[in-house]
């Protein structure tokens, strides 16, 4: 890479957040693949010096933020650890997005996409997905709601590129995070179809927008929607052909969750278009998880 004035370009750096997240795992073993330079910070997110400390010790490139509270096991934890999720979610993405934009540097910040849910203009079944200059409708729980309201602030740094990420799925099916292992797992599921981010073939892309420097939000799904059924249908016909589940409506549901979930399709043109390779939800479940995990004689 030469900047337009002859001089060579500095070599990428990436300093990531979240070393022992899912997806802060997930990014290392991707830059160790193409060889890119990386470091994971050390600092608190909600800790400015310490951030300021990982900058100027790391001099990075570029700053990857997969840190964040999700709850454990699941989004309810939240609904009873509010000043935690805050402390974590809005102060420390905040902070982290403020200290990059001081040093020049730009952010891709990890967002997530469950802070909408069906509506009148944005029916289930109708293919009309909501945009990334939409104004967020789902506040059910209150991770979702420090979710949109962190979203909401960081519109005014030039400098993040937020990905609204969606019930993450990748090839590692014993992963407890993994949307897939988690639906296979319950006793019940609701089936209701939703835009979902398939890693494997999304985060490769997460890397190359960071190397454009692209910023501003983007809705970070495949393009299109599949529903639980749909996805463990494709668990039987790959993985365990004698695998079974049982399905219930959202007010059965809703006797066994502490918080209400997010159900929405998410219109992922813009990305498309940056990005004109990327495979619709089912190709890329089949492609990238199924395909390589099959048990199965050819489906």
């Amino acid at each position: 890479m030469v900047f337009q004035n002859g001089t060579a370009a500095k070599p990428f750096k990436f300093l990531i957040y979240g070393r022992t997240g899912w997806i802060g795992g997930l990014l290392g073993k991707l830059c160790e693949s193409q060889g890119i330079e990386y470091v994971y910070g050390n600092g608190r997110l909600e800790n400015r010096a310490s951030l300021e400390n990982d900058v100027a010790s790391i001099n990075p490139t570029h700053v990857f933020n997969a840190a964040g509270v999700t709850g454990r096991p699941n989004v309810d934890w939240c609904e009873s650890h509010k000043v935690e999720t805050i402390r974590t979610n809005v102060v420390g993405t905040l902070t982290l997005a403020d200290v990059c934009r001081d040093k020049g540097l730009i952010l891709i910040n990890y967002a997530t996409g469950c802070i909408f849910e069906y509506d009148d203009k944005h029916t289930l079944g109708s293919g009309v997905g909501f945009k990334e200059e939409d104004t967020p409708n789902f506040v059910g729980s209150f991770y979702s709601k420090t979710k949109a309201m962190v979203e909401e602030l960081l519109k005014n740094y030039e400098n993040v590129c937020t990905l609204r990420v969606r019930m993450p799925i990748s090839v590692d099916l014993a992963n407890p995070r993994n949307f897939i292992t988690k639906i296979t797992r319950y006793e019940k599921v609701v089936d209701i179809p939703n835009s979902m981010t398939i890693l494997d073939e999304l985060l490769p892309i997460s890397i190359e927008m960071a190397k454009r420097n692209l910023t501003g939000i983007w809705n970070f799904t495949n393009p299109g929607v599949v529903s639980h059924n749909e996805i463990l249908e494709m668990y039987r016909d790959y993985i365990d052909p004698n695998f079974t589940w049982k399905n219930f409506n959202l007010e059965e549901q809703a006797k066994v969750i502490v918080a209400p979930r997010s159900n929405n399709e998410l219109d992922a043109s813009k990305l498309s278009k940056e990005f004109p390779e990327m495979l619709p939800i089912k190709e890329s479940l089949i492609k990238y998880v199924f395909k390589p995990n099959q048990k199965t004689a050819a489906a």
